[in-house]
């Protein structure tokens, strides 16, 4: 077995006993960090996931400060929508598309790729990432779900409410999920690109699949991100499902065929565990306790990791992305925390 196989983050989603929880967190390339804001400097956010050198350079940044257990390729959950026809433009006030999509014609008039040829610089960047990264560190790939892109390409941005989304749930259900199909087999093909080019993992991001309710998301989300997750079985890949919301659904992915669910922090880890039996789990701390003392990240972090040990396998992280303002001292001080905790 090569030395990467027997990182703590592999060993962890296998299930296979670790001295400690491996740890890495979500958006750990992002403007927390002044080297990443300093990168930024003279590029776009757009051009950044679009260039293989830069991508690399800010994947590795956080390893390089913290040491993490695992990186995440930099790259956007919109990348392979662009291909599709739907170009986001990214700004200040978030990622806006010109012509959202919200009838038959625009559903149809999207197209579907393959993925090395619409988005060739993804492959091309984890290449890179892998040759850099070399057998310490694991590369995490990823895409966002079906659902979660859809929310977007309907609603043409970010929303509070949904409403677009929902009265296309409501009054033209099977419109939604010819969209949902349709995102599905993009999605299933990008991710087996990326496993193609060399990553270790995969995680599915279902920011938005909480905003409904159990009924809806079993009967429109959960049928295709199933096919995705059996769709990339036979790559070998350790799989990791991320739904934002999740306490109220974790009843209908206790059969679903991943590894490794991610848990938010708005539910107790424990419990999770008890209805997730035979999977890892990966959380859960509020990203905003990083705002909070030393000593209460501290304590906060060995609570999860004591929980989290009840678990086939624990990967530490928080329950969603590190936000800008946090100081980097403070992620240094989570992943110390984790380290301390791990050697108790």
């Amino acid at each position: 077995m090569s030395d990467l196989q027997q990182s703590l983050f592999l060993k962890t989603l296998r299930g296979e006993p670790v001295p400690r929880p491996p740890i890495w967190i979500m958006r750990q390339a992002g403007r927390y960090l002044p080297e990443y804001m300093k990168v930024r400097e003279s590029i776009s956010f757009n051009d950044l996931c679009r260039t293989p050198e830069a991508a690399c350079e800010v994947t590795l940044q956080p390893i390089r400060r913290f040491g993490f257990d695992a990186a995440i390729m930099f790259s956007d959950i919109l990348t392979p929508l662009a291909p599709m026809g739907a170009e986001f433009e990214f700004g200040n006030g978030g990622p806006k598309l010109s012509r959202p999509v919200r009838d038959e014609k625009d559903i149809r008039g999207l197209s579907t790729y393959p993925s090395r040829e619409g988005v060739p610089f993804v492959a091309e960047a984890i290449g890179l990432m892998k040759k850099e990264l070399g057998d310490r560190t694991p590369l995490i790939g990823f895409a966002g779900s079906p659902f979660t892109l859809a929310t977007y390409l309907i609603e043409g941005g970010g929303s509070k409410n949904y409403e677009h989304l929902k009265t296309m749930l409501y009054s033209r259900p099977e419109l939604l999920q010819e969209l949902l199909d349709k995102l599905g087999e993009q999605i299933l093909d990008y991710l087996r690109m990326q496993a193609d080019a060399g990553v270790d993992a995969i995680q599915l991001f279902d920011t938005w699949g909480g905003i409904l309710h159990p009924v809806d998301y079993a009967r429109m989300v959960l049928p295709v991100v199933r096919r995705i997750m059996d769709g990339l079985k036979d790559t070998g890949v350790p799989r990791i499902y991320f739904l934002k919301g999740s306490a109220p659904y974790n009843h209908l992915l206790r059969d679903l065929d991943v590894e490794c669910c991610g848990i938010d922090w708005t539910q107790d880890l424990s419990l999770a565990i008890t209805q997730l039996p035979g999977k890892a789990v990966q959380g859960n701390l509020d990203p905003l306790c990083l705002f909070g003392s030393e000593n209460e990240i501290r304590r906060r972090a060995t609570e999860i990791c004591r929980q989290g040990a009840a678990a086939p396998g624990h990967v530490f992280n928080l329950g969603h992305g590190i936000l800008p303002m946090i100081p980097p001292e403070n992620a240094e001080a989570l992943v110390d925390a984790v380290h301390a905790a791990g050697r108790r």
